[in-house]
């Protein structure tokens, strides 16, 4: 029972703060909604989504896989804000790859339509500076508290 309580209050205080919030939105984000938007739509009509390529959905299924890992990294803010920021550079990766196999589709087909799915890595990036700038200001604050002592 008495454990079960400790796993309640940190629970808690993981997901009181901020940071885990904008983390949970990046994880569900980079992990869900990718299923739903297509990335892009080809002359013929046909819709690519992130399910019917391998390494779409590798890369976007490893970034929400970190930032959920990160957000259990809560009592270490310096080892989460530097996985934040490996994930930010993962997603540039994975807005490189979009622009790259756009412009160099084989057989001269090209892209009539981008969908809304290819903005999903422009958005996880801002979440994550958002959640990198929380992380900074908690471990501000912690250092002035332990100046005080």
């Amino acid at each position: 029972m008495k454990r079960t309580i400790i796993f309640v209050n940190q629970f808690k205080d993981m997901i009181q703060r901020i940071q885990s919030i904008y983390m949970l939105l990046v994880a569900a984000i980079a992990g869900g909604l990718t299923f739903i938007f297509s990335l892009y739509t080809l002359e013929s009509g046909v819709e690519v989504f992130a399910k019917d390529d391998s390494l779409y959905i590798g890369l976007f299924m490893a970034s929400a896989i970190l930032a959920i890992i990160t957000i259990f990294l809560f009592k270490n803010r310096k080892l989460q804000f530097v996985l934040n920021r490996f994930n930010i550079i993962f997603n540039l990766i994975l807005l490189g790859v979009f622009v790259y196999r756009m412009l160099t589709l084989s057989g001269e087909t090209a892209v009539s339509e981008k969908g809304i799915g290819i903005i999903i890595p422009i958005i996880s990036i801002v979440l994550l500076v958002l959640a990198n700038r929380a992380i900074k200001k908690d471990e501000d604050l912690v250092k002035s508290v332990d100046r005080l002592r």
